[in-house]
């Protein structure tokens, strides 16, 4: 049994959800999210909650029960407050700018690297702190997780992007005789 997927899922005022085959849509005061969930999971929507059941009772329709209650909570609290990551930019030399609907960084190769922004996002940079919000949690994370991609922290002096709060392990280096 999934205590994630057993639990009513609470609408907040404000926010509407409807269900249509397999088409789950939550609209809210920040903008509307759609998303497609299989029929394994009957979803019942009621005038303040939401509860998902199993049809089937194999394991494959008991994974993706507390998945999809999960995708509902986040797309809810997304429509009401947009998500967001932090990253942090360290090295001599590296600089982030937003233009347009692109982002550039000089990140110590021999050319700009250029990340157009998707639809959905916002990216704001200053002084080598970049900030992406959205309202949908997954398309903000993936794009976070790709641009930190570019240029991953190293150990040894730590330069690199992370994300903020990130700890980096560091190593010891040359030793001198």
């Amino acid at each position: 049994m999934s205590r994630i997927g057993k639990q009513e899922i609470v609408i907040p005022a404000g926010i509407k959800v409807t269900h249509s085959g397999d088409v789950f849509t939550v609209t809210g005061p920040k903008g509307t999210l759609t998303k497609i969930f299989r029929d394994d999971i009957t979803i019942a929507i009621t005038d303040k909650t939401i509860n998902l059941n199993i049809k089937r009772n194999d394991k494959f329709s008991k994974s993706l029960w507390g998945t999809y209650a999960s995708h509902i909570k986040n797309m809810i609290a997304g429509v009401q407050t947009p998500y967001s990551k932090k990253l942090i930019l360290e090295g001599v030399g590296f600089k982030s700018e937003v233009k347009g609907k692109e982002l550039h960084f000089a990140l110590g190769f021999s050319h700009p690297v250029i990340v157009k922004i998707p639809e959905g996002i916002t990216a704001t940079a200053e002084k080598n702190n970049i900030t992406i919000t959205g309202i949908d949690k997954e398309l903000v994370g993936s794009f976070t997780a790709g641009v930190r991609a570019l240029k991953k922290p190293e150990p040894y002096k730590g330069k690199g992007m992370r994300y903020e709060g990130e700890v980096i392990r560091r190593k010891q280096g040359k030793k001198t005789v």
